[in-house]
């Protein structure tokens, strides 16, 4: 299990945290997410390039010093505390986004080549609504926020591709297809996966510990709720390509339950 997808930084000494990444991690390839919440101004982008040179995933930082910085770099920004990001209503319809992923073997910030689908209100497999609105964690744009009640969940119907990032704040992620191997899933609130979910399956990306994560094959690289991780090769193996239930316990970490036995 691994409990840091919040790494704070009280320093902007490049060589200093690079020390400290040595002193704490034991390798360069565990391609985990993480958020960047920093108590000093950084450079941020050679933060991030430091932070992908040890293998680790920046998708965002957690807002205060960084805001500007991230804003220009396409960096999510993240609420503090564990609080739900905010519903972004746009003053158009808004388009779903699928981003590449970043390559696990790479060692700089993947760019951004997004593809777009847009919903349409009245498809039963679409958004709820016309309102809904879905977003990567790649993009920022200045839109009206609306009380953070108003929860949007996405609907996803195309097969997550190695290589594909799908991004989601504001309300529950669902895909009707499968996740393969080297695609990510990550959003605030709970991951629903109907086919068979590999890759990486992040819920509660914000800090949010009722987020769950629902699959119906369950078999990921990596999967994490509210901040605490399990890699593949920790995973118990009773749970391996069952219809499996992820939740987070508080004193237990990551509890994992075979739906069909429940």
């Amino acid at each position: 299990m691994l409990t840091f997808s919040r790494l704070q930084f009280s320093t902007d000494d490049l060589s200093e945290i690079d020390a400290q990444l040595a002193a704490t991690l034991s390798n360069k390839s565990s391609n985990i997410p993480i958020l960047i919440d920093s108590e000093v101004e950084q450079d941020l982008s050679a933060l991030v390039e430091l932070l992908w040179s040890w293998g680790l995933q920046p998708i965002g930082v957690v807002t205060g010093t960084l805001d500007a910085q991230a804003r220009e770099q396409r960096l999510a920004i993240f609420p503090a505390d564990g609080k739900r990001i905010e519903r972004i209503l746009p003053s158009k319809k808004a388009a779903t986004q699928v981003s590449k992923a970043p390559d696990d073997k790479h060692t700089e910030s993947a760019s951004t080549n997004s593809t777009s689908t847009n919903s349409d209100s009245n498809n039963d497999t679409a958004a709820i609504n016309e309102s809904n609105t879905e977003t990567t964690i790649a993009t920022t744009t200045a839109e009206t926020l609306v009380s953070a009640e108003h929860i949007t969940s996405l609907i996803y119907d195309q097969m997550l591709r190695s290589g594909q990032s799908l991004n989601h704040v504001g309300g529950d992620l669902i895909l009707t297809n499968s996740v393969n191997s080297g695609a990510e899933a990550i959003t605030d609130n709970s991951l629903h996966v109907y086919g068979r979910a590999q890759g990486r399956l992040v819920a509660g990306a914000t800090g949010d510990k009722d987020a769950r994560i629902f699959c119906q094959v369950f078999n990921p690289s990596l999967v994490s709720v509210a901040g605490t991780y399990c890699l593949r090769d920790n995973l118990p193996e009773h749970v391996i390509d069952k219809s499996v239930q992820v939740r987070f316990v508080e004193g237990e970490g990551l509890v994992f339950t075979v739906m069909d036995d429940a």
